[in-house]
C-alpha cells in the first residue's frame, strides 16, 4: 500500500526554508538552512552525510558549498536517486525593479519547492520503508552563475557526479525543480526524453493512472539543469520542471515575485503523490 503524501505538510517545509531568507552560498540564510535540512533528514533517513566542497566564485570569492545526501536501505545495491537543488539565486536580474535586481531572492519555487517534496517523501520512507534503496540528494550551487555563464551553474550536481563511486549506478534519477507553481503544468523536458525516455514514460504513465493532470504528456523545452551532469556520469535522470512560472510569460522566474503565495500545497501534493507511487511500485532485486 502506498502511503498518502501530504501537500500541506510539504508546503510547511517550503515556507520553513523561505523563512531563512535568501539561501545563496556564503549567506547567513544558507548556513542556517543547511543545518535545518541536515537535521530534518536525520530524523527520517538511515544515513545522512554532508559533501562539503569549495568553488571559486566571482571576484575571487570562495564559495563554501554543501550537498546533503540521505540514504534509505543503504546496504542495497538496487537503488534510485531523487534530487533537487536547495540553494537560491544571489541576484534577481529579471525583476521588474532595476534597483532590486542585484539583491538575492528567496526562491520559494526555484529552490524550496523540490526540497519540500523530498523532505516529505523522506518522512514517508521513515514511516513505511520503500521496497528499494533510495538516495535523496540536495544539491548546492545550482543557481549561482550569471546568465550565460554556464560554467558557474550546477556546481553541486557536477561535484556529486565527478566524485561518485564508480559502482554507484542507480536504476535512474528524478530531479525536481520549480514544481511548486500554483498553476502547475509539467511537460516532458526534452533532454529527459533524449537521455531517459523510459523513465519519462514511467513517471507520466503513473500520473496518468492516478489522474494527476499537472503532468502534461507533451514535449517541453530543452533545459540545462542538474540532470545533465548526472546523465553525463551514467546516471539516467529526468527533470521534472515547470519552467513557465506562472505561465509562458515566465514573469516570476529569477525575480522577487518567487514567493510562497505563487506556490501551492496542491501542486506539491501532485508531484509528491506521483513520486510516492513510482517509488513504492518498484520491484527490488534483494
Amino acid at each position: 500500500m502506498v502511503p498518502t503524501f501530504s501537500g500541506k505538510s510539504a508546503f510547511d517545509y517550503l515556507t520553513r526554508q523561505v523563512d531563512f531568507g535568501p539561501r545563496n552560498p556564503n549567506s547567513s540564510g544558507h548556513a542556517a538552512c543547511l543545518e535545518y535540512l541536515v537535521s530534518a533528514l536525520r530524523a527520517s533517513a538511515d544515513t545522512v552525510s554532508v559533501q562539503s566542497f569549495s568553488h571559486e566564485g566571482y571576484e575571487g570569492e570562495q564559495l563554501a558549498l554543501s550537498n546533503v545526501i540521505a540514504s534509505f536501505h543503504p546496504g542495497l545495491s538496487d537503488r534510485i536517486l531523487l534530487c533537487a537543488h536547495w540553494d537560491t539565486r544571489p541576484r534577481a536580474e529579471r525583476d521588474e525593479v532595476p534597483g532590486k535586481q542585484h539583491l538575492p531572492m528567496i526562491g520559494a519555487n526555484d529552490g524550496a519547492s523540490g526540497v519540500a517534496v523530498l523532505l516529505e517523501l523522506a518522512k514517508l520512507f521513515k514511516q513505511s520503508p520503500p521496497p528499494i534503496g533510495v538516495d535523496i540528494v540536495l544539491f548546492d550551487g545550482e543557481d549561482y552563475g550569471k546568465e550565460g555563464d554556464l560554467d558557474r551553474y550546477l556546481l553541486g550536481a557536477r561535484h556529486f557526479a565527478d566524485t561518485k563511486p564508480g559502482d554507484y549506478v542507480p536504476r535512474f534519477g528524478i530531479l525536481l525543480d520549480m514544481i511548486g507553481d500554483a498553476h502547475l503544468e509539467i511537460p516532458q523536458e526534452r533532454n529527459s526524453l533524449r537521455f531517459a525516455a523510459d523513465v519519462v514514460e514511467l513517471v507520466w504513465g503513473t500520473a496518468r493512472q492516478l489522474g494527476v493532470s499537472q503532468f502534461v504528456a507533451e514535449p517541453g523545452e530543452e533545459l540545462y539543469d542538474d540532470h545533465i551532469p548526472l546523465n553525463n556520469a551514467g546516471i539516467k535522470t529526468i527533470d521534472l520542471i515547470d519552467f513557465n512560472y506562472p505561465d509562458f510569460t515566465n514573469r516570476f522566474w529569477h525575480t522577487h515575485q518567487d514567493t510562497p503565495e505563487h506556490c501551492s500545497a496542491e501542486s506539491l501534493e501532485a508531484v509528491g503523490s506521483v513520486l510516492a507511487h513510482v517509488v513504492y511500485g518498484m520491484a527490488t532485486n534483494r
